[in-house]
């Protein structure tokens, strides 16, 4: 496991010992930045089962302005803290030993909202739904023109939660499924508090990315939103 381009291009990051996490493969992971492009520049994340930080670190080594990274498991925490530390990221990067269910429940402060909101719960316990569910509650929490990217195993699928969020977009790598959500555009924010960076610039749009070729599945769309 690798960072693939960046201020932290070819540093390798450490797993998590164990088989509590699901760490994304450098394949999936390099489709999705493919996909962000530029638009990952200078913006706010929050990777909520951060596991070994690939994906926050991967944000920030791109030029992302933050990450917060959120893990209850004290070996994720550790790992985290040391993959930052390797890549020299570690100024930008926040990581919170939380629950990360309640911590989103509680509902953010004034002013904290995230361009890029990364759900990558625990396998085979519906925790990704509970999590938009979450989501949907205090949507606060994504900044107005924000994404969410959900990664579940295939098999994990199933219809969204709520009303809140609209599949632009989904993409499968083995056993990796990325779904790429956004608010629904008759949806209005519950708030117009924390409008963080993406509020000027909205998500990335779908195309082909050079870089992987990924496997067709039978619900992609390709009209809006990003892609992987």
């Amino acid at each position: 496991m690798r960072v693939i381009a960046g201020s932290a291009r070819g540093r390798r990051l450490a797993g998590v010992p164990g088989d509590t996490t699901r760490p994304i493969t450098d394949r999936a992971k390099e489709a999705l930045f493919s996909i962000l492009g530029p638009w990952i520049e200078d913006a706010r994340v929050l990777d909520v089962f951060g596991g070994t930080g690939a994906v926050g670190i991967e944000a920030l080594s791109r030029g992302a302005r933050e990450c917060v990274f959120l893990d209850l498991a004290p070996a994720a925490i550790r790992t985290m803290r040391a993959n930052l530390e390797v890549t020299k990221l570690a100024r930008s990067g926040t990581v919170l030993r939380q629950d990360a269910l309640r911590w989103l429940q509680r509902g953010p402060r004034e002013g904290q909202s995230y361009d890029l909101i990364y759900v990558a719960p625990p396998q085979w316990k519906g925790m990704w739904r509970t999590t938009l569910e979450a989501l949907h509650e205090h949507d606060e929490w994504l900044a107005p023109g924000g994404l969410i990217v959900v990664q579940v195993d295939p098999k994990e699928d199933g219809p969204l939660p709520g009303v809140r969020w609209e599949e632009t977009d989904r993409r499968t790598y083995g056993g990796v499924l990325l779904r790429f959500l956004e608010r629904a555009a008759d949806t209005p924010l519950a708030s117009d508090e924390g409008k963080g960076a993406a509020a000027a610039q909205p998500a990335p749009t779908a195309s082909p990315e050079p870089s992987a070729s990924p496997e067709p599945t039978s619900s992609e769309r390709h009209s809006h939103g990003p892609s992987t």
